[in-house]
């Protein structure tokens, strides 16, 4: 359970970071990626000391470094999503997307883990979806130009393909001997995947790289990191399913972050949020019953 807190901890002040960064005129690409370089740090300096992966008998198969770069560029992917959502259709929707895709890491862990899938199972989850769409809307409506729905199901599938992918290898590929190893190979393709966009964006509209981006950036890389060592952790745990961690997880952070963002930001919160806090709580508590 404590991996569970941890990450919904880490993962929230990742979060709150964002909206301390807009304050502070951030740009959110350079801190992002930044971070990645900083978390792919970390898990270098993090792995087993008596471990050397330059000797044969420990370098995993190749499918564990594929899929350890096709994650990090499909964090990369769906970051830009969620940035180009947020700017062309709105906060509300691109969240939406993006939280509703764990469904995608579900059906994963049923289908391909042989996860259980209780009824109690299928209202708490049903009831997180419906408290994810509540808290993240601001004046209970909810507009979708049909011209943008493209963006919304990329972000979904790609955000729920990358989830569903760890999901896969924590079970039949990562260990404590070579997880951050993964881990590295992962922030750092992400991290050289924004460096290249970066160059290529700098070449059409001459965007200077900044220090405080680069500063806040490698601040943000520490929770990030944590945030994927401990999700790991929580989904090799044996206390609860994946079908049950991802649901919990994103409710938590969702809870979270709505009480800090009332402490810290003064931010305003609807009737709609408060009912989707109230359907929060109560569906991870129909999920571990």
């Amino acid at each position: 359970m404590i991996e569970i807190i941890i990450t919904i901890v880490t993962f929230s002040s990742m979060v709150l970071l964002f909206k301390y960064f807009d304050m502070i005129s951030v740009d959110n690409f350079q801190a992002i990626t930044a971070n990645y370089f900083t978390a792919g740090l970390l898990s270098l300096l993090n792995n087993p000391s008596n471990i050397n992966f330059f000797e044969f008998e420990n370098i995993p198969n190749p499918l564990f470094f594929v899929l350890s770069i096709v994650v990090g560029i499909l964090f990369v992917f769906t970051f830009n999503l969620y940035a180009t959502g947020s700017q062309k259709i709105g906060i509300t929707p691109s969240t939406i997307a993006n939280k509703m895709s764990m469904i995608i890491p579900i059906i994963i862990g049923v289908l391909l883990l042989n996860e259980n899938f209780s009824f109690n199972k299928l209202m708490g989850i049903s009831l997180a979806f419906g408290a994810i769409i509540l808290s993240s809307m601001g004046n209970g409506k909810l507009n979708i130009n049909k011209s943008h729905i493209l963006i919304i199901v990329l972000l979904f599938i790609g955000q729920g393909i990358a989830d569903g992918i760890l999901n896969w290898c924590q079970k039949f590929l990562i260990n404590s001997q070579n997880m951050n190893l993964f881990f590295c190979f992962t922030f750092l393709s992400a991290g050289f995947t924004g460096l290249i966009i970066l160059i290529f964006k700098n070449k059409k509209s001459k965007i200077k790289i900044e220090m405080k981006n680069v500063f806040w950036g490698i601040i943000l890389g520490i929770p990030n990191y944590i945030t994927l060592l401990f999700f790991i952790k929580s989904l090799k745990s044996e206390m609860f399913a994946s079908s049950e961690i991802f649901p919990i997880i994103n409710i938590g952070v969702i809870i979270l972050c709505s009480v800090s963002s009332i402490i810290i930001f003064k931010e305003k919160v609807t009737i709609y949020n408060w009912i989707g806090v109230g359907l929060g709580i109560l569906s991870i508590f129909v999920i571990l019953n």
